[in-house]
């Protein structure tokens, strides 16, 4: 009986370690991200515990030869950044979202995005639908006043 019952017990602890490592899904937003609309492509990765993103490419890096601010030609910042000191970091590898947490259900939560049209962090939660479908829904106080993003891999 003594063996049974440790047989038993070394199966059960084999099985849920297994699906503890298997049936986790808290990375599946890893990886690149295009937007639909936007001509820019985010990588997601793991920064300790929590997910983060930057952006990985630009389909127009440079600001146009029309630039009002005489830049023209030169690679766009993040001049709507209320911190003049971080004005002219390039947008190209510029930190977007950072702090998420997998709060299961393919939903990951706690942590904020970063909008440099206007330079203002927001409250944001992420979600898939399905395996290349990414949401993101930025907002300030409440989710019901905000705006949904969707990206595709």
């Amino acid at each position: 009986m003594y063996i049974v019952s440790t047989a038993l017990m070394l199966m059960l602890f084999f099985i849920l370690s297994v699906s503890n490592v298997c049936g986790s899904d808290s990375d599946a937003i890893l990886g690149l991200w295009n937007t639909m609309d936007r001509g820019a492509q985010f990588e997601i990765y793991k920064c300790g515990a929590e997910y983060c993103g930057k952006i990985s490419y630009l389909k127009e890096p440079n600001y146009p030869s029309t630039d009002e601010q005489g830049l023209a030609g030169h690679p766009k910042t993040d001049r709507s950044n209320p911190d003049p000191s971080l004005r002219t970091r390039t947008l190209l590898g510029l930190p977007l979202i950072e702090g998420f947490r997998h709060t299961g259900a393919n939903e990951w939560t706690g942590g904020r995005i970063y909008n440099p049209e206007d330079g203002r962090k927001y409250c944001c939660k992420i979600w898939l639908e399905g395996n290349n479908q990414l949401k993101l829904r930025g907002y300030l106080g409440f989710s019901l006043f905000g705006r949904t993003e969707t990206w595709v891999r």
